[in-house]
């Protein structure tokens, strides 16, 4: 199943989450994204279907092996892209909110080149 730029965002969201706090629920990534509790509900449904998350009995998500490396893919696009637009001097806030749309887009091959020629790779 080909995933949306949304699904992604949610598969990151989890990763970034879990980073931080021992459990991760719908509630959390609908504060964490400002989105209403029923959109979080119908998306995890989506994402748990689709086998990147599984929701235990007490509803907290787990990134599952495909889910996981989505997320990691996904957000490692995002720190080096917005750690390159801030170092060529675009603010944190808008180099995030700009990493956050060029991430979804950019292809494997085009970030591979970047992270090459930032002798990152």
């Amino acid at each position: 199943m080909e995933l949306k730029e949304s699904g992604e965002m949610y598969l990151e969201t989890i990763l970034v989450l879990s980073q931080n706090q021992k459990n991760v629920r719908s509630l959390d990534i609908a504060k964490y994204l400002h989105y209403s509790k029923p959109s979080i509900s119908r998306a995890m449904g989506i994402l748990r279907n689709a086998k990147y998350i599984s929701i235990d009995e007490s509803g907290y998500i787990t990134l599952t092996n495909s889910g996981r490396e989505i997320a990691e893919k996904i957000y490692e696009r995002h720190v080096v892209i917005s750690g390159v637009l801030e170092s060529i001097g675009v603010d944190k806030e808008t180099a995030a909110e700009d990493a956050c749309r060029i991430e979804h887009v950019i292809s494997d091959k085009s970030f591979e080149a970047l992270k090459k020629s930032l002798n990152m790779s």
